[in-house]
């Protein structure tokens, strides 16, 4: 990376996780909370730190305060298109679905760059991925459900694989990879992100969904050896935080505060 980039948004974003995204279209899914949606984000500006041209198409329209579109300007700054509603739906709490992102679900393997699909939570926010699910082709679509232990009915095995199958059912579409993401935001440790991969894991072996890669905040990530790096020998994705709440105190290391209107 050049020495200009380096106070460019999502310089430290990357890792050895973008060797696991093999496919030219990727669609990011989970439960309440999970952090897809930084997953999304930070996939995005790593592809590009590699030189890789990205659409990110926010598809979460159940969930105002933390979609990838609140922060458009630093996808923009890096050359990342962004596909969202514009004008005065752009912050509307609406299912809004657009007519481009169902060109993009039928085509964008076909673009030559790499499409990212941030979707909504659960089963009701995977909806909007079901009435598209029959334009994605399967042999160039990855569907990976993000793993997050400590959130509310995501606790143990059981409630991971009832949250995976309704996400699944909902998008109808198959689940072909997990992505380990336990945190505590600011308190998490090295014990909290093994207990993640570990939990992560015990789903892989009850559905036999591969555990692709584990995401990490940058920080933190120096302790696994740092973005090249491996979590209990799982690839990792070295995160910046840029998903923040208007309501939210900006912690440490986030680039910029969200608005809404």
């Amino acid at each position: 990376m050049a020495d200009a980039e380096i106070g460019l948004p999502g310089a430290g974003a990357g890792g050895s996780a973008l060797d696991e995204i093999l496919r030219p279209v990727t669609v990011l899914t989970g439960h309440f909370g999970s952090g897809k949606t930084e997953i999304a984000v930070n996939l995005a500006f790593g592809l590009r730190n590699r030189g890789t041209g990205v659409t990110l198409v926010d598809l979460d329209l159940v969930k105002p305060y933390f979609r990838s579109r609140l922060v458009r300007e630093d996808l923009e700054a890096r050359g990342i298109r962004l596909v969202a509603p514009e004008g005065d739906r752009f912050y509307a709490d609406l299912p809004i679905l657009l007519p481009e992102a169902r060109a993009l679900a039928r085509e964008g393997a076909a673009l030559g760059h790499r499409v990212l699909f941030d979707v909504g939570g659960d089963d009701l926010g995977a909806r909007a991925l079901g009435s598209v699910s029959g334009l994605f082709n399967s042999r160039t679509t990855d569907l990976l459900f993000v793993v997050n232990v400590n959130r509310p009915f995501a606790e143990d095995l059981e409630a991971l694989r009832a949250k995976l199958m309704a996400v699944q059912a909902a998008a109808r579409l198959e689940m072909t990879g997990l992505v380990a993401n336990t945190h505590l935001m600011q308190e998490t440790t090295e014990k909290t992100v093994l207990e993640g991969v570990r939990a992560a894991r015990t789903l892989e072996a009850a559905t036999g969904i591969p555990l692709r890669f584990c995401a990490i905040v940058g920080n933190l990530a120096r302790a696994f050896g740092g973005p090249g790096g491996k979590a209990d020998n799982l690839p990792i994705l070295a995160m910046e935080r840029h998903i923040v709440a208007p309501f939210a105190e900006k912690p440490s290391g986030a680039r910029r505060r969200s608005g809404v209107v």
